[in-house]
């Protein structure tokens, strides 16, 4: 079982980092001996204690030490960094390099920390995205939806049906064409699931700290939020980023995003199927404002006919919904569960959708058709 993290102590940071090193990143060396460094040093693990409690999680440290690498610092440690062209391995001198680079940009990086928060916009999830939406239209009878992408960074999943996705045996999405996003999944569950024809008509992200994506410095936290070594992954965010400025799709700033989606709602046309997507979001609420936001969404698909659609760790699936089988293979913490919620006829109701990779790599659909 893994151990609770109380975000409070050096002792359980160490064992946050590393967790991550032996379960979230063994497919990266250098993360891993980021981590394991980090872990072994009281001074570097001492700077979790500069981020707000709901961001101290490796992640921001290993974005915040990316940022530098890509705004061009130099210093030993980028060669190890794939994204700037380094090709040196993990070795023996690294901690000494990391230690030596963090006191160098040791300001800028507690900016970071105090200021920033993990935001990898990963449009690879659009590969489950477009089917779950394929559900929603099923479920509701109403092809025309609107989505709100919660917590949407950059709003690049906003362009959900401006991709294609290639599934192995079958493609769905926009056609290929040069200059748009081909977002590869293993399909890992049978045929995909029959679902009517479906627009979005309206699109809006909300976030507390939007990304421009005409901002140079902006875009530069975006990238350094994705993993140096895939480079795969970097070019498929330029290619969205690109298609995004053009769009001009709208994310807008909202302090208390959760009160955003009433005055979101009144806006929208009648007839239109209002859906609520978050993905990696609810795991940087509290206790309290999740309760809240719970609460708050709940109402609105009472009153409102709003869906919701939530991809997240299986610890924040919706409450009460059983947990479904898993892939063979899979253990949970690397997975992502996909669910509804919706009302009918004032009473709530739950389904588990699907799992997939975190960064929609492959999909195990679970759900029966409509």
């Amino acid at each position: 079982m893994d151990k609770p993290i109380s975000n409070e102590q050096p002792a359980d940071w160490a064992w946050q980092y590393r967790h991550f090193a032996a379960v979230e990143c063994p497919q990266d060396p250098l993360y891993m001996a980021i981590c394991l460094a980090v872990a072994d040093s009281a001074e570097l693990l001492a700077l979790m204690a500069e981020a707000p409690p709901t961001q101290r999680r490796p992640n921001l440290l290993l974005a915040a030490l990316h940022e530098r690498v890509l705004a061009g610092t130099d210093h030993g440690l980028a060669a190890y960094y794939p994204s700037v062209g380094g090709t040196r391995a993990p070795d023996a001198a690294l901690p000494a390099l990391l230690q030596d680079f963090v006191h160098r940009e040791r300001a800028t990086l507690l900016a970071h920390l105090r200021q920033r928060s993990t935001q990898t916009n990963e449009c690879g999830r659009c590969a489950v995205l477009w089917p779950a939406l394929g559900q929603v239209a099923a479920l509701s009878g109403r092809p025309e939806l609107a989505l709100l992408d919660f917590g949407s960074s950059a709003g690049l999943n906003l362009g959900v049906d401006d991709y294609a996705y290639d599934y192995g045996d079958f493609r769905l999405g926009a056609p290929p064409a040069a200059g748009r996003p081909l977002i590869a999944c293993q399909w890992r569950s049978g045929a995909p699931p029959r679902a009517p024809a479906w627009r979005l008509s309206q699109r809006l992200g909300l976030d507390p700290a939007p990304i421009d994506v005409r901002d140079a410095a902006a875009v530069r936290w975006l990238r350094a939020c994705l993993w140096p070594h895939d480079r795969e992954r970097a070019q498929r965010l330029e290619l969205a980023l690109e298609r995004a400025r053009r769009a001009g799709r709208q994310v807008r700033a909202a302090a208390d995003c959760t009160a955003a989606i009433e005055p979101w709602l009144d806006g929208l046309p009648s007839g239109v199927q209002p859906v609520l997507f978050n993905s990696w979001v609810l795991a940087y609420f509290d206790p309290a404002a999740l309760a809240r936001h719970r609460a708050e969404v709940e109402r609105l698909q009472r009153e409102r006919g709003l869906v919701w659609l939530s991809a997240e760790a299986l610890a924040l699936r919706p409450p009460g919904l059983a947990c479904p089988p898993l892939p063979a293979g899979e253990p949970p913490s690397s997975a992502t569960l996909w669910t509804l919620q919706w009302a009918e006829g004032g009473t709530l109701r739950q389904q588990a959708l699907a799992w997939s990779h975190p960064h929609g790599q492959w999909l195990h659909w679970l759900a029966e058709a409509a």
